[in-house]
């Protein structure tokens, strides 16, 4: 199965405004912030199909709010179908939130090759991984990248 690189970001933000809540009449300079952020890891909010509280006040006077929000990598149109599901909060006062993430089936072709058991040809090519291994300097693996290096080198 092929899940491609996917970040998702979800939550309760404590954060009303009126680009996701349409009871509340102002927009904050909070949510700026919290766009800017979504922003750097190139993240848009998902308006659920369902536009609805998140969570229910039992304060007299107090209204339902919407504070709880998904953020989702930019790109991922398809996955935007997220649900408010008020009938799944039981005892507590917050509806939660679901997104479905398909996962689409992908052909890889492989082989497999395979030695013979207790054969020399067998026991030459364990005692060549073993070098390989061995020979690694595993004490820099300090970043990614020569991580990927490393990886690269073992192909």
């Amino acid at each position: 199965m092929n899940i491609n690189n996917l970040l998702l970001i979800t939550g309760d933000f404590n954060i009303r405004n009126q680009l996701w809540d349409p009871s509340f009449p102002y927009h904050t300079s909070i949510s700026d912030n919290l766009f800017i952020l979504a922003d750097l890891f190139n993240l848009d909010l998902l308006l659920p199909t369902n536009p609805i509280p998140t969570r229910y006040s039992d304060i007299v006077g107090e209204s339902n709010s919407v504070i709880n929000l998904i953020f989702l990598y930019n790109g991922s149109s398809k996955l935007n179908n997220h649900l408010i599901h008020p009938d799944r909060r039981f005892t507590s006062d917050y509806a939660p939130l679901t997104v479905t993430i398909s996962i689409e089936e992908e052909f890889i072709q492989s082989s497999k090759l395979v030695l013979p058991k207790k054969s020399e040809e067998k026991e030459m090519f364990v005692k060549e991984v073993v070098n390989i291994f061995k020979s690694l300097n595993i004490l820099t693996l300090s970043n990614q990248e020569y991580l990927e290096q490393v990886i690269n080198s073992l192909v």
